[in-house]
Parts: structure tokens; C-alpha cells; sequence
């Protein structure tokens, strides 16, 4: 089953009202964190995770593993909860994801390394997210982004 959306729009005065500095940097401004400075670079036993823009849930505690790659690393997402878009910048050809409520820059997905059943890494900001302890609300069900 796909994630409960609802479209969240504000103006970039309204989103600098409510996140800090270094939130509307990386949710806004598409920035990134410093590698194995956020808070969720660790594994967190249970929960979910919400964008921290505006809480939409986005992933389970479950579907996240450590990487190694110094951000937060998921292999699956709640269906419908994430979009993607062809990132070309620095000279290179990414996919960014970002919250599929309010257009928050979440990172990158990787495909094809071979880290976990799904092949899928999605490299997030902890600056992007927040979490939630507790049930995962219901109605959400988790799969991979990349695979259609």
C-alpha cells in the first residue's frame, strides 16, 4: 500500500521560519551534512523516521544499516513517500531523493553495491529526517524506490 501523502507547500520565508540554518540548507538548498557528523549516522533499534521538513514517515528503523559511507543508510522506503529526480551536479549523474510532501532534499540512492537484499542505498542526511520512536502508522508499506 502506498504512503498517505499530503502536499505540503510554503514559501522559503515560511520554511526559514521553522527549520534552522543547517535544515533549510540541505532540505531547501539541496545541501549535504558533513560525513559521520549527524545524529543518526548510528543504528536506531525500532521506530520510523519522518522528514524533518514536515513528518511526512518516510522510512522503519528496520530498513535502515550501517554503510560506512558516514550519513544514515536505508535499503527500502514507505511506498509512495519518496521522489526521485536525475541529479547532475558536480560533474556526475546521481538520483536525489527527496520527501514526496514538501520537495525536502533527503540525499542520494545508490544502486548496485550489493549491501543488502534490496541493492539500494539511500544515503541521508540526518539533518533531513527525524525519529520517531514507537509504531509505524498504519497503512504504510515499505519497498524499493529504483524498482519499478
Amino acid at each position: 500500500m502506498a504512503a498517505k501523502v499530503t502536499r505540503v507547500e510554503k514559501t522559503e520565508e515560511e520554511w526559514k521560519k521553522v527549520l534552522t540554518p543547517e535544515e533549510f540548507h540541505v532540505l531547501r538548498e539541496k545541501g549535504t551534512e558533513r560525513a559521520g557528523a549527524g545524529e543518526y549516522n548510528g543504528v536506531v533499534p525500532s521506530g520510523y523516521f519522518v522528514c524533518r521538513a514536515c513528518g511526512q514517515p518516510l522510512y522503519t528503523a528496520a530498513a535502515k544499516f550501517h554503510s560506512g559511507c558516514g550519513w544514515p543508510a536505508f535499503d527500502k522506503c514507505f511506498q509512495g513517500a519518496i521522489k526521485t529526480k536525475t541529479d547532475t551536479s558536480f560533474g556526475m549523474k546521481r538520483v536525489e531523493i527527496m520527501c514526496a510532501a514538501c520537495d525536502g532534499h533527503l540525499g542520494h540512492v545508490f544502486e548496485g553495491e550489493r549491501m543488502t537484499a534490496t541493492n539500494e542505498r539511500h544515503c541521508v542526511n540526518s539533518v533531513s529526517i527525524k525519529h520517531v520512536k514507537g509504531d509505524v502508522p498504519s497503512g504504510y508499506a515499505e519497498k524499493p524506490i529504483l524498482k519499478k
